[in-house]
């Protein structure tokens, strides 16, 4: 199967300067298909467009740089890439992770099945010097929401493939609409595809053998972004995902019903970065309502069964 790797980038010519080699790395080593370079541009401030413009020079394989002159967000610069791949499978990967040599041959297996969608790498994280599993994800529904967490890894199922290490089929990828541009600029995006593609009816797993490793503490969101506003959109995405998806009416009354009681406990602790996310949300809720009137017409199976399918 032909693969497009897409490496989104915002300000990261440190990160591209010490990970990109490795990548190509992983890439000789694949022998069953061809397979491109994707690295959109997020309209970064450093030097990294000179770095990627001097790399497409000297690469030995295909290899495409998107500049964005303005500033899209991970699911928009994600989005400009897709629409420019060529290959059947896409992988993404984030500009701080370091893929092993053979993580890709495990990853493309599964796709011989017609209703994968997509399949998460097991993530070495680096996280206070120590390395934690991670890359399968399980979630439960709690006063009024759909809480994420990380699972144990001795599954082959998930909840959801992470946005910067896993890989997708593209005509699916395609059917589903990509990544909901509503999320810009991070967080929540790559559980919502994943949601919607398995309430339509499609796999989503999670390979151990294909394994990376994520230096999180250096990618954009966290050097780029204060930690309050990082919550503030958390907090948003999250009212998002609930509002776009959720059609088992048992949980809709369970938001409904919870919704005044956080905002009411957001106010009394002045919890300042939940009810801004949520003013957020609500200002833009003929976008999100719009939105879900598509999302519906692809959906086969109830939030329960999702849910309840991963533990």
């Amino acid at each position: 199967m032909d693969i497009s790797i897409i490496i989104p980038n915002y300000n990261g010519v440190d990160l591209l300067k010490k990970n990109l080699p490795r990548v190509v790395d992983a890439v000789k080593e694949y022998k069953k298909g061809e397979i491109e370079l994707i690295i959109p541009d997020d309209a970064s401030s450093d030097s990294s467009v000179k770095f990627l413009e001097d790399f497409t020079k000297k690469s030995k394989i295909p290899c495409k740089v998107i500049i964005n002159k303005k500033n899209k967000g991970f699911s928009g610069n994600v989005n400009s890439a897709v629409a420019k791949a060529n290959g059947e499978i896409l992988i993404l990967l984030n500009t701080d992770v370091i893929p092993h040599k053979d993580f890709l041959d495990p990853l493309v297996a599964h796709f011989e099945n017609n209703l994968v969608f997509a399949v998460a790498c097991m993530d070495e994280s680096i996280e206070d010097g120590n390395v934690v599993l991670r890359g399968r994800g399980i979630g439960k529904w709690k006063r009024g929401f759909l809480l994420h967490s990380k699972g144990s890894v001795d599954k082959n199922t998930t909840l959801w493939a992470s946005g910067g290490s896993s890989a997708f089929r593209k005509s699916t990828w395609d059917r589903l609409g990509g990544l909901n541009e509503l999320y810009n600029p991070f967080y929540w995006e790559d559980i919502d595809l994943s949601y919607r593609a398995k309430k339509a009816g499609f796999l989503v797993l999670f390979e151990p053998k294909s394994k990376v490793i994520h230096e999180h503490s250096k990618g954009a969101i966290k050097t780029q972004n204060t930690s309050e506003k990082i919550t503030k959109i958390a907090y948003r995405n999250q009212f998002y995902f609930v509002w776009l998806n959720v059609t088992d009416k048992t949980l809709l009354f369970s938001h409904i019903f919870w919704l005044p009681i956080h905002i009411i406990r957001a106010v009394t602790r002045g919890n300042t970065e939940l009810l801004g996310g949520f003013f957020e949300a609500i200002f833009n809720l003929p976008k999100v309502l719009s939105s879900r009137e598509k999302n519906i017409k692809l959906f086969n199976c109830s939030d329960k069964e999702v849910i309840n399918s991963v533990q």
